[in-house]
């Protein structure tokens, strides 16, 4: 909306300014419209989860000092007396027309042969008689004898006296004058209120961060760290926008719309009214607008929901649509709902152009009618001179169009009020346990005992769930105590209210028998030292890590401390020993370096009490053997708690208390807890199995000379545990089991799984960033051609865009024309010229309101097909990707939903409406040119001068609009980097006592944030000085020369007003046009990712029908020496020299527990992966030379889950095989071998019962039941069996179980089980463990044999 401001201020500027108007305002009108339609719906979906509004506007301001209050009066006075400069302009602006026009008159007189001027007077020559003395002078405005001389009369006309370049000198004085003040005001006003603002909001963030530090650490479990970090960084940059330079220029463009009006009504209280009158119109155009695109986007959401559905549904259960070859079938479904979304948008377009047409339509009417009505009042009535006509006009023409442009400040001003509700609500709030209060307790000697009496805890975040249920522990001074239990029990929440993270809900834990909630949280925690299982290291060096442990620590403690923490060999083995940096997180060291570091850390503390959390877990055995000896160095002489999953760690305990559902439930010596066969007994006899069969393969390996591979870098240990999310984590005893050399999510169980959530979610974002970065723009070209069917549709609506863009100039051409009217001195001329001027305003509205309709509709389609041809052509190219792409937390199901949802729809902007605003603008500019330099080409050159600098100040003031947001981004980046490390970390933080020094360094990094802002605010404010003041300096030159021009060349006035109004209003558009490129960026980027994403050449090929096929498939199976780790977690080494082979008709089964591999060499088969080494072969040829489709439709599977889709049993029934259409008897066929039919036939819908998103509608007994029928009815040669039975109850699962052994017949298949009942009658059982098997035979083989197989059955153990 540059023109607003600017062009009021002339004539010239005027004529532009209508179409300022129209567009300055009315664009915008379109514009925000339809960005308020959109914004509108946002909202609606927004304002559920936003907060209500409880901020006042004028609370905002509450941390600002008396100075800032000053500098904020005196910016406002400033942005008043500013406002006030347009309408004063237009003051200047009638008397100038008026002079021009007075000057015209006398050339028109003084052109007729029959009169000349004698002593400044004109007379008839026959007339003539010698006048004693002049005349008196008729005052320049005195109008009155205009009309009524008659010819025979001659008129007292006065002449010779009217100097047109000295008067045009003086109005070039004035708009001088007026530019310097409007500089001056501008700069002030804008730089003030900046530098206010900057100030405020430096002090809220500091209060903010530092009351977000204080907060309890259950506070921290229900705001989520991405949360704070938006709230950091977002909702306080939207407070400042709202008590920044939106402040002022809502007070500028106020006072505008104030003064205009108040111009328009002193000077012509009549032409006012009947403007006034017309428009309401606009105004319930704009609405029902605003209206029917809200409406209307809420239709096309809806209509697309329902595709998203259709996509997320596909998308999350890609393995099932891949393992029955549904994705051609599920393209088609999803291309079906696209229609109605597409019929919606482009319901929008045309609706959109029908309202802007209908827009321009009223604004040149009121245009006609303005002017004639204005006429009337000149030429009959007398009422006003021309120049009042335009005072009025274009007085109430700024006025409206300010009101206009002030809407959008009141935007940000809710927002802002908005942002801060939460903020200031957070800096209110008293932090139930405040880590930086003084209060408390400190005890003289602290001896060590600790002792929990009956505590019942649930963390804030989930109160339904009690964590510890009455637990009572005593821990003696000097002991080291083991906690161990299944994942969940417990025995992590004891530690974190030993450091009092949280209070207990119930119950009391004490320290020397006393309640530790009546001492010193700072000293309380300084006694304490953690080493937890993900030590988190900050982005520093070595020596400034282990600092963090106690303030002020020397060189030599450093060093005494890393030398009992086993680390000192290897910091001196760094080429920068103890300054070497650590990385994001600690992400330069391995496992075992961190460990060691955050145990050195802890020593450095010299606590009374150390915990330590499965401080071992995250390592391979070798570190491993090497952190624990330095954890046995510095048990002695301190109370410890150890909790761990591995027995070699625990063995040595004074104490080993084990825990089960929140309860201490056994306690005593590692051979006193054997004998009770508890929960300690089960756990290390499973164990201690996996370890030897390691062993034995170790012994094996080394005697055949091979290197085994170290199975585990531990360094990359998070990174393998952000790909774990898809490993199945199941909590039973299983959990304990921690294989000791493979870390696995199953085993570290849900909290390893929080605490690195955190990281993740950091590292997500990270990476996601780099990633975008990465992306080239695409080609407009490539997108174009994507576009190619529609070119029909573009033509059409580049016509109409061009006819739109030629209707600026001409409406300048038009304003001209009438100008030249009132120096007619023939009324009957005059009156019809003024006619006809009139009537042609009307055409040009009606050819506009039909133009931008064609515009909007034929944009609309052409980018609606595309946008639906994107997504088709996106979604067919997702599913033909291999598995292991969807492993990538990239490409997770929800990231690629929203990517079809909006980088499709964005890509519309680079075509179609953009294509149309070009050809608008080119337009627009081109017609004002040409007849800029038809009319005038010396004036046209003149101004031409000054066009690079109103673009510049257009386009200036869109950037302005948005903001200088990027910036401000990066300056806070820094900051952001600390406070995000710091919330990230809160708790080691929180258990160091570090809080008010991560405060410090966060205020320490907005220094130069805030010290950029006060020298933007004068930048800002001079740019936004000279923009507001470019448009009055090109007046004043333009009309001066506009002046000498008339004088000396014979130049008519009223060409003047038409090239200076012409070029000024295509200029405006030209910075208009470059404020769209944003949008045009953006759909680049857009269609770059897409682009990516299809010219994707997949690693397996769902869609080629390359590779073998064979006739008779028999189903003979063989595992050679596989390995494979998936391709996410490239550390973890998942099968490790699988062999096992099954002959067709065999039934082979997999035991082991959870993590070994038995899923992955299903998936192997199915050729969800390939395996990195050794092969799969199939009837003896490689799976990696068979064809995809060929296989899988070979092989049925039922899994644990198995997934349905959202249709009728019938539809999930018939999707077992896509290749052909299904008939009813072949469904009934295989739901009786199902044991289904039954059940089906007592439902009233019977096969078309519905079975609910994901088949919630039905238990799990008959989803598994459907899920075989479905894998019967392909008729497979092979059948996988991952755990089918595994999820039912005893009743369910013997019905299941008896239809699985009916579908068995006949066919290879491979089971997956973990109880064992359902494997007993397999004809090969392997039991596998670390990615290969142990051993393998039948039941009774296996029993012979007393090893593992032997040693599940007898303990009767759930095998995971």
């Amino acid at each position: 909306m540059p023109t607003g401001s600017v062009k009021l201020q002339s004539i010239k500027k005027l004529g532009q300014e209508n179409h300022g108007y129209e567009f300055s305002d009315e664009e915008p009108a379109v514009s925000y419209m339809t960005m308020a339609s959109s914004k509108e719906n946002e909202k609606g979906h927004r304002d559920a989860d936003k907060p209500a509004i409880r901020v006042g506007f004028f609370q905002l301001f509450r941390f600002a000092s008396c100075k800032e209050v000053l500098m904020m009066v005196f910016g406002g006075v400033c942005a008043v007396l500013h406002g006030s400069a347009q309408p004063l302009m237009l003051l200047v602006f009638g008397l100038l027309t008026d002079t021009f026009i007075e000057y015209d008159i006398e050339l028109n007189e003084l052109s007729d042969d029959r009169k000349e001027c004698v002593n400044n007077t004109i007379q008839w020559k026959k007339n003539y008689t010698a006048a004693d003395g002049p005349i008196p002078l008729l005052n320049q405005s005195d109008w009155s004898f205009m009309n009524n001389s008659t010819w025979e009369m001659p008129k007292n006309r006065s002449c010779g006296i009217l100097d047109i370049e000295y008067e045009m000198t003086m109005f070039a004085f004035y708009y001088v004058g007026i530019a310097a003040a409007v500089f001056l005001l501008g700069y002030f006003q804008i730089s003030l209120w900046v530098t206010a603002a900057a100030r405020q909001i430096q002090l809220i963030r500091k209060m903010y961060f530092s009351k977000v530090m204080r907060m309890e650490i259950g506070w921290f479990d229900c705001t989520s760290v991405g949360e704070l970090n938006t709230r950091m960084s977002d909702d306080i940059n939207k407070i400042n926008d709202a008590i920044a330079d939106q402040v002022a220029i809502f007070l500028q463009r106020f006072t505008t719309f104030v003064c205009g009006f108040c111009i328009g009504f002193v000077k012509g209280w009549k032409l006012t009214l009947v403007i006034v009158a017309a428009s309401p119109l606009i105004g319930v155009g704009a609405g029902l607008m605003a209206l029917f695109v809200a409406k209307l986007t809420g239709m096309e959401l809806q209509a697309y929901a329902k595709a998203g559905a259709v996509a997320d549904e596909v998308l999350s259960s890609i393995r099932t649509v891949a393992a029955f070859g549904g994705e051609q079938k599920e393209v088609q479904r999803y291309d079906r709902n696209l229609v109605s979304a597409q019929r919606w948008g482009i319901r929008k377009g045309l609706i959109m152009g029908f309202f802007t047409g209908y827009m321009w339509l009223i604004i040149f009417l009121c245009y006609g009618l303005a002017f004639w009505y204005g006429s009337t009042l000149v030429v009959d009535t007398e009422e006003y001179s021309p120049g009042t006509l335009l005072q009025v006009f274009f007085g109430v023409l700024i006025a409206a169009m300010n009101l206009g442009q002030a809407s959008p400040c009141l935007e940000a001003f809710a927002a802002g009020r908005g942002a801060a509700t939460i903020i200031f609500e957070t800096i209110e709030r008293e932090p139930e346990i405040d880590c930086l209060s003084e209060a408390g307790y400190k005890l003289d000697r602290v001896k060590g005992d600790l002792e929990f009496h009956n505590v019942t805890f649930y963390y804030p975040s989930r109160p339904e769930v009690k964590i510890l249920d009455q637990l009572s522990v005593a821990v003696k001074s000097g002991e080291t105590t083991a906690f161990v239990g299944p994942s969940g029990s417990g025995k992590s929440s004891a530690i974190q209210l030993i450091q009092r993270f949280y209070d207990p809900k119930e119950g009391m834990v004490t320290l020397d028998g006393h309640d530790i909630r009546g001492l010193n949280i700072q000293w309380l925690r300084s006694l304490i030292g953690i080493v937890e299982q993900e030590p988190v290291l900050f982005a520093t060096t070595i020596a400034e890590n282990i600092r963090y442990g106690r303030p002020g620590v020397s060189m030599d403690d450093i060093i005494a401390a890393t030398k009992e923490a086993n680390a000192y060999n290897f910091i001196m083995d760094l080429p920068q020993k103890f300054d070497t940096l650590v990385g994001e997180g600690g992400g330069q060291m391995s496992g075992g370096q961190k460990q060691r570091i955050a145990i050195a850390r802890a020593l450095v503390r010299n606590p009374r009490i150390l915990l330590l959390d499965m401080a071992t877990s995250a390592l391979d055995n070798e570190s491993e053997a090497i952190v624990q000896e330095a954890l046995d160095k510095v048990r002695m002489g301190r109370t410890t708690i150890s909790i761990a999953h591995r027995l070699s760690t625990i063995k040595n305990a004074d104490v080993i208390v084990g825990f089960e559902h929140g309860r201490a439930v056994e306690r005593g010596k590692h051979n006193d807890l054997l004998e009770r066969k508890g929960v300690y007994f089960t756990l290390v006899t499973l164990q201690s199995q996996g370890d030897k069969a390691l062993n034995e393969k170790a012994r094996q390996m080394a005697d055949t000379g091979e290197e085994p591979e170290r199975l585990s870098r531990a360094g990359s240990y998070r990174a393998s545990l952000r790909a774990s999310i898809r490993q199945r984590s199941r909590s039973q005893i299983s959990n304990l089991i921690p294989e000791s050399t493979v870390p696995l999510a199953g085993e570290l169980g849900s909290r390893a799984y929080v605490a690195s959530q955190a990281d993740k979610s950091k590292d997500a974002i990270l990476e996601e960033e780099e990633e975008e970065e990465l992306v080239e723009p695409a080609p407009v070209a490539r997108i174009l051609k994507y576009n190619l069917p529609e070119w029909p549709y573009m033509l059409f609506g580049s016509l109409g865009a061009a006819v739109n863009g030629g209707v600026n100039p001409v409406y300048s051409l038009l304003f001209s024309q009438i100008l030249a009217t009132f120096s007619i001195t023939d009324t009957a001329v005059q009156r019809k010229e003024i006619d006809s001027i009139c009537l042609f305003f009307v055409m040009v509205g009606v050819v506009s309101f039909f133009t931008q309709m064609l515009q909007g509709y034929a944009f609309s389609k052409s980018g609606e097909l595309l946008t639906r041809r994107l997504r088709r052509l996106g979604f067919h190219a997702m599913l033909g990707q291999e598995i292991g792409w969807f492993d990538d937390h990239k490409n997770s199901p929800g990231a690629l939903t929203t990517r079809l949802a909006t980088d499709a729809s964005q890509v519309q902007g680079a075509t179609g409406s953009q294509i149309g605003m070009i050809v608008n603008s080119l337009t627009n500019i081109g017609v004002a040119v040409f007849m800029s330099f038809y009319f005038s080409w010396k004036l046209t050159l003149l101004i031409l001068c000054f066009l690079p600098f109103i673009a510049l100040s257009g386009g200036f003031q869109a950037k302005m609009l948005t903001g200088f947001a990027k910036e401000d981004k990066q300056a806070m980046e820094a900051a952001g980097r600390i406070s995000g490390e710091a919330l990230n970390n809160i708790r080691t933080i929180a258990g160091l006592g570090k809080e008010r020094s991560f405060v410090d360094m966060y205020e320490a990094q907005l220094d130069a944030p805030y010290r950029a802002a006060l020298k933007k605010a004068n930048v800002y404010g001079a740019c936004y000085g000279f923009a507001q003041c470019i448009v009055f300096l090109t007046n004043s030159a333009s009309y001066r020369f506009g002046g000498y021009l008339v004088r000396h060349e014979g130049l008519h006035f009223s060409l003047v007003f038409r090239v200076i109004s012409a070029i000024v209003t295509s200029g405006t558009a030209l910075g208009r046009a470059s404020s769209y490129t944003p949008d045009y960026a953006k759909a680049k980027i857009s269609a770059a990712r897409f682009f990516q994403l299809l010219d994707r050449v997949p690693q397996i090929s769902v869609y080629s029908d390359k590779g073998n096929k064979w006739d008779n498939f028999q189903g003979n199976i063989d595992f050679i020496d596989c390995k494979f780790t998936y391709p996410t977690r490239p550390d973890i080494q998942v099968l490790n020299g699988l062999s096992v082979s099954v002959k067709p008709g065999q039934t082979l089964a997999f035991v082991g527990s959870s993590g070994c591999g038995k899923s992955t060499s299903v998936q192997l088969l199915e050729r969800f992966y390939d395996p990195d080494h050794g092969k799969v072969l199939i009837d003896g040829h490689e799976s990696t030379r068979v064809s995809v489709p060929f296989l899988r439709s070979k092989i049925g599977i039922v899994s644990q889950e198995p997934i349905l889709f959202d249709c009728s049993i019938a539809e999930n029934i018939k999707y077992g095989d896509n290749s052909r259409q299904i008939s009813m008897d072949e469904v009934i066929s295989a739901a009786k071998k199902a044991q289904l039919h039954d059940f089906v036939m007592s439902l009233p819908e019977k096969y078309d019962t519905s079975v609910g998103a994901q088949g919630s509608q039905l238990s799990r007994g008959q989803k598994q039941r459907i899920a075989i029928a479905r894998a019967i009815i392909r008729d497979p040669k092979v059948l996988l069996l991952d755990e089918a039975t595994s999820a039912l109850d005893t009743e369910s699962e013997k019905t299941v179980q008896e239809a699985l052994d009916r579908a068995r017949e006949g066919r290879t298949c491979i089971v997956i089980a973990h109880r064992l009942s359902t494997i007993q009658n397999s004809d090969i059982i392997a039991v596998m463990s670390r990615g290969f098997v142990i051993e393998k035979g039948t039941h009774d083989q296996l029993m012979a044999l007393k090893g593992a197989y032997y040693k599940l059955v007898t303990t009767g153990a759930p095998i995971s």
